[in-house]
């Protein structure tokens, strides 16, 4: 089995560490994998198998405009077409919507079966009339497009009605590998100290602003919290500004980006997700499968379908309420034996999200015949 796979880049971001997890179990099981990319291979954050052959288009940036916006496309429809007629695969799976659009456009005629994964909620991320437009002509001449939740199908079925659907979430991978840039947790959080961590690119979608409002409100109460955000993203400065003003630098971090993840969900007591929506979040999977109980808004989509509410985790409504994430956080920063509890069954998605079952899906959609 041949499988070429397409996405932008593999910069950080969870479609990029599935994508590598995918094409390295393929790889590792004896597959002929080739992954290629839009962005310059020296991005690549995650290390793949050496087996898989890698192809860098190198069609990147701005389009600037329209015209160039069109002229650009069609140099990376023909660039990939070239690149497909050359391997000639089995199997084409795009990753991400424009990535998918953009495989189904460079492949007719070509007589690949092609694979389409959406990696968000589409609701969630308008896309503008163009691109709208090409997803509902395209998506019906693929084989299957892959969305992350029930609500993404139906969302699927009744917007492109002809197009094929079926739901995959996720793999979880643990443990998880260490990749640079390594940062201890012990620099940041002092070992006698409890670990509030949330993970994510510093962006408005991810409501790090709201965390911290609500972190700022418990600080007094609970004097031996820390909160530690991972990742980076353009309202950096934005939330800088915002701890300093609310007097929380000794209490609040911002480490940045952070490969050794593993380390940092170990040390955390509690892990909690403040988006306002989400397709798959894999570093809520990841968080629990290191045994962190899990505080998340009721966002779309994901966190409902990983968490079990009272369970191993506890979901806020509304989403976006400072006081209702305030209390949940109240309630298990409070609570040791209650979060040991959460903690003790969250593990339990290392086997409802584990790599040889969602592997098994994806390879069952792949292997199928038509």
């Amino acid at each position: 089995m041949k499988v070429f796979v397409f996405l932008y880049s593999l910069s950080t971001g969870g479609t990029e560490r599935v994508t590598a997890n995918l094409a390295n179990a393929w790889a590792e099981r004896g597959w002929e994998v080739v992954l290629v990319t839009l962005a310059p291979q020296s991005q690549d954050f995650y290390v793949l198998h050496p087996d898989i052959k890698r192809i860098a288009l190198g069609f990147t940036g701005d389009s600037g405009g329209l015209i160039n916006a069109l002229r650009k496309s069609f140099c990376r429809i023909g660039a990939l077409r070239r690149a497909l007629s050359n391997e000639k695969p089995d199997i084409l799976l795009g990753m991400a919507t424009s990535a998918g659009i953009l495989s189904i456009l460079s492949s007719l005629g070509l007589g690949f079966r092609v694979i389409v994964s959406e990696r968000v909620h589409p609701p969630q991320f308008p896309l503008g009339r163009v691109w709208s437009g090409l997803r509902r002509m395209t998506y019906p001449f693929a084989s299957c497009v892959v969305m992350l939740s029930r609500e993404s199908l139906s969302w699927l079925e009744s917007n492109i009605p002809y197009a094929k659907g079926a739901v995959i979430q996720n793999p979880v991978q643990y443990p998880l590998p260490i990749i640079v840039p390594t940062l201890k947790p012990e620099h940041f959080v002092s070992q006698e100290r409890q670990l509030l961590l949330a993970v994510g690119r510093l962006e408005v979608q991810k409501g790090f602003n709201l965390l911290i409002e609500s972190f700022a409100a418990l600080a007094q109460k609970f004097p031996l919290w820390d909160l530690a955000i991972l990742g980076e993203g353009t309202e950096r400065i934005s939330l800088e500004n915002q701890i300093a003003a609310l007097g929380l630098k000794n209490r609040v971090t911002l480490p940045g980006r952070v490969g050794n993840m593993g380390d940092w969900y170990g040390r955390a007591s509690l892990y909690v997700m403040s988006s306002y929506f989400e397709g798959f979040p894999n570093t809520l999977v990841e968080a629990m499968a290191y045994g962190c109980a899990a505080v998340s808004y009721d966002c779309d989509t994901g966190p409902r379908d990983i968490i079990r509410d009272e369970v191993d985790g506890l979901l806020v409504m509304p989403v976006g309420s400072i006081p209702a994430l305030t209390n949940v956080l109240d309630r298990l920063m409070g609570n040791e034996a209650e979060r040991d509890c959460m903690a003790a069954r969250a593990v339990e998605v290392r086997e409802r999200y584990s790599m040889a079952r969602i592997q098994a899906m994806w390879d069952a959609l792949i292997l199928e015949k038509g």
